[in-house]
């Protein structure tokens, strides 16, 4: 099952878009100034370059490949019994032997990917919903300067929020959560020199850290009660941990509400966004 097999391709695609526009976008993307800039914006107009053709086909076009990768994966995921598929890569964190409610386990965690029913909807809308946003982009972004630094944070973003989205164990769904925070900090001070851009990515960057201190300690409480990161196994942890419901109560309800308190401060970073580029751009644009 090739696609299946190679779920780890999906979000591999974004991130090749992205290395290519931070570390060469700036060759395609020669920019020059239609205006003198205002005086309360960094960006000012700029005539399109032709390599921002380029730029709008391949950008976009990762996201297109990621979005068909999906679906190819999704429709050999109907003839797998569970509807249920992992791949493992590499252990990437192998740490010393702990003790735990469960007994001696070692702190592992893979690089694996998970396709089941959930991440299956997930991916989907991820990725499609990302393609129109890329497309939508190209023609709303399209005189402003920083165009390849744009749109290699959104490629970047999207790679992380697949990997979110895909991964089969708690440690790894953090990298895709803190990838998330770096891009949305890298998108909402997209216009730097702005002071206004400039303090809300601050205020984004500083709720993010206060919601990520409550994912980490979710992450290792959960570890230190079941023996276990992998979503796969937290089923079967749970059952072979004999837990009686007034004995679990407590520290599965704290499990809960650490891991509440990292969705909280990633909610929190969204009401930040007032300095994204688009926001900016409208109200640039509603000026006399």
């Amino acid at each position: 099952m090739f696609f299946l097999d190679s779920i780890w391709l999906i979000p591999m695609f974004p991130l090749f878009g992205a290395a290519l526009m931070l570390l060469f976008g700036r060759r395609l993307d020669r920019q020059h100034p239609l205006g003198p800039p205002e005086d309360d914006s960094h960006a000012a107009h700029h005539e399109p370059s032709p390599g921002r053709k380029l730029i709008d086909i391949l950008c976009p076009g990762m996201v297109l490949l990621s979005f068909l990768f999906s679906v190819g994966a999704i429709w050999q995921l109907q003839s797998v019994p569970g509807h249920s598929y992992e791949v493992v890569k590499w252990t990437w964190l192998a740490g010393l032997d702990s003790g735990t409610e469960a007994g001696l386990r070692a702190f592992t965690a893979d690089w694996g990917f998970l396709l089941d029913s959930l991440s299956s909807v997930m991916v989907l809308v991820v990725s499609g919903i990302g393609f129109l946003i890329h497309v939508y982009s190209t023609g709303y972004m399209a005189h402003d300067g920083g165009y390849y630094r744009f749109f290699g944070f959104m490629n970047l973003f999207l790679f992380f929020m697949l990997v979110l989205v895909l991964a089969n164990n708690y440690a790894l769904l953090f990298v895709g959560w803190e990838g998330v925070g770096f891009c949305s900090f890298g998108l909402i001070g997209f216009y730097f020199r702005k002071q206004s851009a400039s303090n809300a990515a601050n205020k984004a960057f500083i709720v993010n850290r206060i919601g990520d201190a409550g994912f980490i300690l979710g992450m290792l409480a959960a570890f230190s009660i079941l023996g276990t990161l992998k979503f796969s196994e937290v089923g079967a942890a749970l059952a072979a941990g004999g837990f009686q419901l007034e004995e679990a109560a407590g520290p599965l309800t704290l499990i809960g509400v650490l891991f509440f308190i990292g969705a909280m401060g990633k909610s929190a970073s969204s009401r930040c966004t007032s300095g994204c580029p688009m926001r900016w751009r409208a109200r640039l644009r509603s000026r006399p």
